[in-house]
């Protein structure tokens, strides 16, 4: 190993002893649930309080979900002989590993953990100390056991508990690696029950997912299984229990010859166990599952060099279709639990193993794509397993498992709202997506037409691409033809949309139409006949007078401009609301706690008092749109004292407002931080906003306004959207330069829903 790498493996490694021993050691913790600040609170929680809801339990055992936190709780259970690839390290240097499983049971799935690390080899003693304390989890699971024993022990624990129960080594590898067995299938245009499979290893894994493929259609008679002595044959002796059941009827002794003619090979083993010479004697379109850590059985890269038809998965996640446990166990437990599973079983294993092969054939989100620095990801050779982080997962395997196990009556509670299920399944997450997904439920309701400038830039053509096929909007692209097609081949993005260019010949009669409203609206402020000829065949210009004709509904442009020179022909062709002196702008910043509103974030540089008056007005309106009911802070950097020249701005601005509008809720010149603070709030008792914080926070200037939404997109700790442009007549909005595939289907819907409050406006 050369001296950079020996310095790059020690660099890691002192990091990784880093990270676990930085304050709070290890990777978990224990936090309240509850209010825990006053007497009362604490008499509720343990004595005398507590005493309730013991008796109930015990009168009623199964309120024991109702009362604590059973239902939401798993136990990741291990004794340390069977470590990741370190062997048998004893229980209490597993710990690092267990904390890590419970890491992610929570930040996948919302699962509490405890890890137990129990000092015990004897299986039997293993068993009695697991049923011991079983009634404090609602699941566990079972880690980094050793085979033989982790069957016998698995087996007993499962008839003998009623609680959701899984050894993750075996089930969770089986789970992923069958749902990459039927799409890999489906690519190489294979039928299971046809193919000859090859699996290197006989531990716990490779015996569990052999006998899921067979429960999938594979035939027992097709598969050749190899250990260390080579193919179990009739010719093998001594053989455990498990090995027995898959005795081939055959002379082949060794793994080279067992890959000759084969479809799949699937190495549950140790690394560089297959040769190229190997892998060239498989069939046609090889199907190779390379899941040793971290040297897969043969390497990625050397596979594809020897073979240009594989279909390969690795257990490393720098490579395409990593076959990852992530990927399952947080999600079958989850579901598991929301329906109090006595167990789980084998209908509630495929239902995961379904989900998750037919997740990857649907389109993938942006935020898929960016956390994985990527260009695109389509179903194929190189993507037909979902990646761990597509927060899709939560949804689509839960609620698989879910229904399975109530179908197969292994279920104690019932859910009857699969799509309320799911929708708490993200909300339960604390993901910032409950509002958005409200907007796109209300945009799929009555789509509108969105023309999308710019569209030769990939992130407006998969923005499109997500509004159509999700059915948000009917999006049109607006620009070059010849680019954009070559684009959309490009980058592998097939959309039956229209495609307007403003300068082809189709668009002639629509250029004669436009430039003459052009000309109409300009013609006293510097427009003559030639200028608004020329001005028509730019796009800056020709959206806009498509919005004001009514030949689409919507209207987002921007994107490769700075924000003002976009802005311009906008507000030359769409007339403001009326009583509207200046437009604004909003932004819509999303947490993880609530939605909150920024404005003005885009335009009005040095707002007089009546200018936030105006945009407060409007920002109330905007907000009600949403569903949400506006409660705004004035901001300024004093409470309530206006001393400075900005200060007193904006608490004329307030009074104002008080006077003309005294149902609104909206207050200040106000700090932002004490806005929103319900405890800060309380020493201004009359203050309008009472002790509710603010939701939305009108800026005394530019510069704040935009600054402040800009810190926090680029610290990516919420979602942003916007500008919403505030003011105008028709729904045109404008976007920040470089923007996201999210945040312009996030500004696209938002132009749905304000043509759709239109529309119904025009109707009454």
């Amino acid at each position: 190993m050369s001296s950079k790498n020996n310095r790059d493996e020690k660099n890691f490694n002192q990091a990784a002893l880093d990270y676990h021993k930085t304050e709070p050691k290890g990777k978990i913790e224990v936090i309240p649930s509850k209010p825990h600040s006053s007497q009362r609170d604490l008499s509720l929680a343990y004595s005398p309080g507590v005493a309730v809801p013991c008796m109930e339990i015990h009168e009623k055992p199964e309120t024991v979900y109702d009362y604590t936190g059973k239902g939401n709780l798993v136990a990741v259970i291990s004794n340390g002989t069977a470590v990741l690839g370190l062997g048998d390290i004893g229980a209490e240097a597993s710990k690092p590993v267990m904390e890590g499983k419970g890491l992610l049971f929570k930040i996948f799935a919302d699962i509490n953990v405890f890890d137990i690390e129990i000092d015990e080899k004897d299986p039997d003693k293993f068993i009695e100390i697991v049923k011991g304390i079983a009634p404090t989890f609602g699941g566990i699971n079972l880690e980094d056991i050793k085979a033989p024993e982790a069957f016998y022990i698995e087996q007993r624990l499962k008839e003998e508990l009623d609680i959701p129960l899984m050894h993750d080594d075996q089930h969770g590898t089986a789970i992923i690696s069958a749902a990459a067995l039927i799409n890999s299938l489906q690519i190489a245009n294979k039928k299971i029950e046809e193919i000859k499979m090859v699996v290197n290893g006989a531990g716990a894994a490779a015996i569990a997912c052999t006998n899921l493929y067979i429960s999938l259609g594979l035939k027992r008679e097709n598969v050749l299984m190899c250990d260390s002595k080579g193919v179990i044959n009739h010719k093998r002796e001594n053989l455990t229990p498990e090995k027995l059941d898959f005795i081939a009827n055959t002379d082949i002794e060794t793994l080279e010859d067992a890959v000759k003619g084969s479809d799949v090979f699937v190495g549950l083993s140790k690394g560089n166990v297959m040769t190229p010479e190997m892998l060239l004697s498989m069939n046609e379109n090889p199907i190779v599952f390379a899941l040793a850590n971290p040297d897969p059985e043969i390497a990625y890269d050397l596979a594809l060099e020897t073979r240009p038809d594989v279909i390969m998965a690795t257990g490393r996640s720098d490579y395409p279709n990593q076959v990852n446990n992530v990927l399952g166990f947080p999600y079958i437990f989850r579901g598991a639990l929301d329906v109090q599973a006595k167990g789980i079983n084998e209908e509630m294993k495929l239902a995961a193993v379904h989900a998750i092969a037919n997740l990857a054939k649907e389109p993938v989100p942006e935020a898929v794509i960016l956390a994985y620095n990527v260009q695109n990801l389509q179903f194929g050779r190189e993507y037909f397993i979902p990646k761990p982080f597509d927060n899709r997962l939560i949804t689509k395997v839960s609620s698989a498992v879910a229904k399975a196990a109530i179908d197969s009556g292994v279920a104690r509670k019932t859910i009857t709202d699969f799509e309320e299920y799911e929708h708490h399944l993200l909300d339960r997450m604390g993901r910032d997506e409950k509002l958005v997904r409200m907007m796109q439920s209300r945009a799929k309701a009555n789509p509108k037409r969105i023309t999308l400038g710019n569209a030769e830039e990939y992130n407006v053509l998969k923005a499109a691409q997500i509004l159509y096929e999700e059915g948000i909007a009917f999006p049109s692209l607006l620009g070059n033809k010849k680019y954009i097609q070559e684009q959309m081949e490009r980058f592998g993005i097939n959309l039956n949309v229209p495609i307007i260019d403003p300068s082809d010949d189709d668009q002639k009669e629509n250029r004669k139409k436009y430039r003459d409203t052009l000309w109409k609206l300009r013609q006293r402020k510097g427009m003559n006949e030639y200028k608004a000829k020329r001005f028509v065949r730019q796009r800056d210009y020709f959206g806009p007078l498509m919005l004001k004709h009514g030949d689409t509904d919507g209207l987002i442009i921007g994107f490769s401009k700075n924000y003002t020179s976009v802005l311009r022909p906008v507000l030359e062709v769409i007339e403001r609301e009326k009583g509207v002196d200046k437009v604004a702008a909003m932004m819509m910043i999303l947490s993880e706690k609530k939605p909150i509103f920024f404005a003005d974030t885009s335009i009005n540089q040095n707002p007089t008092a009546d200018d936030l008056v105006n945009i407060a007005k409007m920002a109330e309106f905007t907000v009600r749109s949403f569903a949400i009911e506006p409660r705004i802070a004035m901001l300024g950097f004093e409470n309530f004292a206006a001393i400075s020249d900005t200060s007193k701005k904006v608490a004329k601005a307030v009074s104002i407002l008080h006077e003309k509008y005294p149902k609104m809720i909206v207050d200040g010149e106000i700090q932002p931080d004490f806005a929103m603070n319900a405890d800060h709030l309380s020493d201004y008792p009359f203050s309008k906003l009472e002790t509710t914080p603010a939701n939305t926070f009108i800026f005394p200037n530019l510069e704040s306004a935009n600054l402040s939404y800009k810190i926090i997109r680029g610290m990516k700790v919420a979602q942003v959207i916007g500008p919403i442009l505030m003011g105008l007549k028709q729904p045109v909005h404008v976007l920040q330069m470089r923007s996201s595939v999210d945040e312009i289907v996030n500004l696209a819907t938002v132009a749905v829903l304000d043509a759709q409050r239109r529309e119904k406006k025009d109707k009454k």
